[in-house]
């Protein structure tokens, strides 16, 4: 019989004080129902001891993955709010902030700070969308993490590293720190586009704005950027200077060689459009 792991051996009791474990065995093996206990138990003993303790370890770890532990010991320890993950298969990195109510998701090689939307899933599952609707993580209850890119939409399992630094934007920075944000995005949209991009600003920035207004800047360079690895060089062509405006939503429009990008004060990085969304709204 077993019991657990382990085998424990059943013997029937004696029908004779005077018999001896020979005779015993003797008469169970070669008579009656016994003769069959006896040989399966030695069977399932050769099993056992004919598979190694590692194999052994293997066949359980094989069982755990497939059918994983039972209870709370399932259940991964609870990632830090500020987190760095790195994909399996791409080898992307990116942090993902969930200190504020508005989680923000910054990949390692870019500057643009994506703002999620965190949506129930199945299975007690999270999905945290773009603004576009675009799944980008899904968080299983149990700690796991997938991230979706256009490379791999089917998703990439995505390892956690350990804490990391926040990516929330500070309440406003100074007037000279904006000047080197909107000289930087023109740099880096001039040369996406081949040729002089200038940004300007067509309200005045205050303290309270300063920050969306440089981030307006960031995101619309990396559209740029996008669009020249996309091989879009129409648009690039003709746009000569990029207007940043106020107004009560986030968008952009294109006329002439002026592309106006708005954002909408009050509402966080979620009040400047995404690199994805300039891309799509302006080649509509």
């Amino acid at each position: 019989m077993r019991g657990g792991n382990k085998v424990f051996w059943v013997q029937d009791s004696p029908h004779s004080r005077g018999m001896t474990l020979g005779m015993k065995s003797q008469s169970a093996v070669t008579t009656g129902p016994g003769r069959w206990a006896i040989l399966l138990a030695f069977a399932l003993a050769a099993i056992v001891g004919a598979v190694p303790l590692g194999a052994a370890h293997a066949q359980s770890s094989l069982r755990d993955a497939f059918l994983g532990h039972r209870g709370s010991e399932t259940r991964k320890s609870p990632a830090p709010p500020v987190a760095r993950y790195v994909a399996a298969e791409t080898g992307d990195a990116f942090i993902l902030d969930r200190a504020a109510p508005q989680p923000l998701l910054k990949f390692e090689n870019s500057s643009e700070i994506w703002v999620l939307s965190p949506q129930p899933a199945p299975r007690g599952d999270t999905i945290y969308k773009n603004e576009l609707g675009e799944p980008v993580l899904r968080a299983s209850k149990l700690g796991g993490m997938t991230l979706f890119t256009t490379e791999r939409p089917a998703g990439d399992a995505a390892a956690l590293m350990g804490k990391a630094s926040s990516i929330q934007p500070p309440p406003f920075i100074s007037v000279n720190a904006l000047f080197q944000r909107l000289v930087q995005a023109s740099a880096r949209a001039s040369r996406a586009a081949q040729h002089r991009v200038a940004f300007e600003t067509v309200d005045d920035a205050t303290p309270a704005t300063s920050v969306l207004v440089a981030d307006t800047a960031t995101v619309t360079a990396e559209a740029f950027e996008r669009m020249a690895r996309d091989g879009d060089r129409n648009l690039l062509a003709r746009v000569t200077r990029v207007l940043l405006a106020e107004g009560h939503k986030p968008g952009a429009s294109l006329k002439g060689g002026d592309l106006t990008v708005t954002y909408a004060p009050g509402k966080g990085l979620s009040g400047r459009p995404s690199s994805k969304r300039i891309i799509k709204i302006v080649n509509k």
